[in-house]
C-alpha cells in the first residue's frame, strides 16, 4: 500500500457521495471505518454538543463571549451562528417579499435553528444578548420567589447585576421595543421610571456658557466694570410657571474669559464686548 493516493481517495469518495454517485453498499463500509463525509458537518456536532452542556449548566443559551464549556469556545461558537440565522432570516424575509437573494453562502440551514431553539428558544434575539441574559435571569430569580431587584449590586448572578438592570430598563423604557416593553412589564412587573426618578439631563458646554453669558446682566446693571471675583449673578430659567432661579458664579467665568481670549470665537468675543466686558 506504500505510495496508495489516499487522501486523494478519500476527498473523491466524499465527493462522489456528496453528488449521490457512491454505490448504497459502500456507503456502510466506509461508515465503519470512521469516514468523516464532512468536517463542517462535524464541527456542528461538537459546538452543538457543547452548546447543549453549558446550557445545562447555566439554564440558558445566552452565552456571554467568552463563556467556555470543557474548554470549548461556546460564546465564540454562538455569536457566529447567530450571524448565520439571522442572514437566513434576512434571505427569507427578501424571498417572502419577493426581492431577489444573490447568495445564500453561510445561512444557517432551518434545521439548525431548530437544534438550538430546542435548547432554548431565546437563544438568538433580536436585540442584544446581554439585554435578554438579565432578563431570563431576573425572571428566574423572581419565579424563585424573590423580590424584584431595585438597587445596584444587591443580586449578582452568572455575573449580571440585576439590580443595575432592572433599573436601566425603567430609566431607557422609551428606548425599548413594544416587545421589550410588554416582556418587562407582563412578565416581570416592571414599570417605566416617573419623571421625577429620571436624572436631570446634563447640560452642554454651549448651554453653560449661554446661561453664563446671560448672567453677564451684571454689566448693565454695574457698568463695565471688572466683575468680583466670588460674585454670584441669579438669572431666571424658563418662562410662566416653570420659571426657577439659578445662581452662577459669574466672577470666576469672567475671569476664564479673560484668561482664554486668544481661544474664543469672533462671535462670543464680539458678544461679550457688547455688554461692556474689560479685555484689559
Amino acid at each position: 500500500m506504500a505510495g496508495f493516493p489516499l487522501g486523494q481517495w478519500t476527498a473523491d469518495a466524499r465527493r462522489f457521495y456528496s453528488r449521490g454517485d457512491m454505490d448504497a453498499d459502500r456507503v456502510p463500509q466506509l461508515e465503519k471505518l470512521g469516514m468523516v463525509w464532512s468536517h463542517f458537518d462535524v464541527a456542528w456536532a461538537e459546538g452543538l454538543s457543547a452548546a447543549r452542556g453549558w446550557a445545562a449548566e447555566h439554564g440558558h443559551l445566552l452565552a456571554p463571549l467568552d463563556a467556555a464549556y470543557q474548554g470549548a469556545p461556546v460564546g465564540i461558537w454562538l455569536k457566529n451562528a447567530r450571524v448565520s440565522a439571522r442572514k437566513a432570516h434576512e434571505i427569507e424575509q427578501r424571498q417572502a417579499e419577493g426581492l431577489p437573494v444573490e447568495s445564500s453562502a453561510g445561512a444557517m440551514t432551518r434545521e439548525r435553528r431548530e437544534q438550538l431553539e430546542e435548547i432554548d428558544p431565546s437563544w438568538c434575539p433580536v436585540w442584544p444578548v446581554t439585554w435578554q441574559r438579565c432578563f431570563h435571569l431576573v425572571r428566574l430569580h423572581l419565579d424563585g420567589g424573590e423580590a424584584l431587584p431595585t438597587t445596584a449590586g444587591d443580586i449578582v448572578r452568572q455575573g449580571e447585576d440585576l439590580g443595575r438592570w432592572v433599573t436601566s430598563v425603567r430609566l431607557g423604557w422609551d428606548q425599548l421595543t413594544g416587545v421589550q416593553q410588554w416582556m418587562c412589564e407582563q412578565i416581570l412587573g416592571i414599570e417605566p421610571a416617573g419623571e421625577e426618578e429620571k436624572p436631570k439631563p446634563r447640560t452642554s458646554q454651549a448651554d453653560k456658557w449661554a446661561m453664563h453669558y446671560a448672567a453677564a446682566q451684571y454689566f448693565a446693571r454695574e457698568g463695565p466694570l471688572t466683575v468680583p471675583r466670588k460674585h454670584v449673578e441669579t438669572i431666571t430659567l424658563g418662562d410662566g410657571q416653570a420659571q426657577r432661579d439659578m445662581p452662577l458664579k459669574l466672577g470666576p467665568w469672567v475671569d476664564n474669559q479673560h484668561r482664554r481670549a486668544a481661544t474664543l470665537t469672533p462671535e462670543r468675543m464680539e458678544q461679550l464686548s457688547k455688554v461692556g466686558m474689560r479685555w484689559e
